[in-house]
């Protein structure tokens, strides 16, 4: 907050410094006096030239300031293979932007000091240079193709499919919070119809699939350490937004568009324990996507366990329909009442068969 107040009190600042000849100069002007606003105009350009060459070297230092007092802030510990590859990608990219941007600006200041604006000079007539153009032309061209293939390289490692051994998690997003369920022993989840959704089954998982019976929801997500993960990703109201920062990972949940994410984690919580000296740490799922009011509260935690914890954990967990029995009781009576549906309606087809 301190750094903050003292950075828009200097804003301020010049913003008044500016103000005041800018007022000295239309005074000058306005009580006609073309000597005085002439001797006000030159001092004004050497003021502003003085303040933007200011400015230069103040914001300069500040951007210099804010990346070494923010580095760790903004650059979160990595803990998945992925993420090497994003961050390798996202680290190229600013540097060659950035060498871009710094000259750039410095250039802008100095040639607003430099070229300001004096009765002894006149503007150079330079109206064309083909070979100029061709040069400033061709190199952002051949860059940004070249930043684009990296990305598309890393973008087609990222999504392309999952190994056959992954561990499966389905995550939905709902206002305001995520559920995750798990496929159980069979390694395939269960189908699941927003038609089903009620206040118990909130997935709308469809019990009489047979894959249903052994999934399972647990308050909070374990994946396994150097194994493959990956998360089905769909939202039951509104746009949402799956975000793991520290393993580079960000998809949208959309409505009536399920998505996809793998990653293959490298640093247990234990392990970021230990890294980070925070005892309390904790990975987790946050929504990145503004989903109304409550959107601040969508926080669900994610364990990375060694191999070994990951399937005691595993084996310890209960299918959610032992946990909701009547559940199944009421698939079962509607399968029931279906079947028999379907036998009466044969038997009437093959009735009206007979009489013809």
């Amino acid at each position: 907050m301190i750094s903050i107040a003292i950075g828009l009190s200097v804003i301020l600042l010049l913003v008044i410094l500016f103000l005041l000849f800018r007022i000295g100069t239309l005074t000058s002007i306005f009580r006609g006096s073309s000597e005085r606003a002439a001797g006000t105009t030159k001092t004004s350009n050497k003021v502003n030239g003085a303040l933007l060459l200011l400015f230069l070297f103040g914001g300069g230092a500040a951007f210099v300031w804010s990346f070494v007092k923010y580095w760790e802030e903004m650059n979160q510990p990595l803990a998945s293979v992925h993420g090497d590859w994003t961050d390798s990608l996202f680290w190229t990219t600013m540097i060659i932007i950035g060498i871009v941007f710094v000259i750039t600006q410095i250039l802008l200041f100095l040639y607003a000091y430099k070229y300001q604006h004096q009765d002894n000079k006149r503007a150079y007539y330079y109206p064309h240079n083909n070979k100029i153009e061709i040069v400033w032309t061709m190199i952002p061209a051949v860059v940004m193709a070249l930043l684009v293939f990296g990305g598309w390289q890393t973008w087609t490692k990222i999504t392309s499919a999952s190994p056959e051994e992954s561990v499966v998690v389905e995550v939905m997003g709902k206002q305001f919070s995520w559920m995750v369920r798990y496929p159980g022993a069979d390694n395939e989840l269960g189908v699941a119809k927003t038609t089903l959704i009620d206040a118990t089954n909130e997935f709308g998982i469809d019990f009489s699939d047979r894959a249903a019976l052994d999934d399972f929801m647990p308050r909070e997500i374990h994946v396994p350490k150097g194994k493959p993960v990956l998360l089905k990703i769909r939202s039951r109201d509104v746009i949402h937004s799956v975000f793991l920062p520290h393993f580079r990972v960000k998809m949208d949940a959309v409505p009536g568009m399920p998505t996809k994410f793998w990653f293959v984690p490298t640093k247990s919580t234990q392990d970021m324990r230990n890294e980070t000296g925070n005892p309390d740490f904790n990975y987790e799922v946050a929504c990145t996507e503004v989903c109304g009011r409550g959107h601040f509260a969508m926080r669900f935690l994610l364990v990375v366990d060694e191999p070994e914890e990951y399937e005691e954990w595993l084996a310890s967990q209960t299918p959610f329909i032992e946990e909701n029995p009547d559940l199944l009781a009421k698939f079962q009576t509607e399968s029931e009442k279906q079947l028999v549906l379907k036998n009466t309606s044969e038997k009437k087809a093959e009735e009206v068969k007979t009489e013809l």
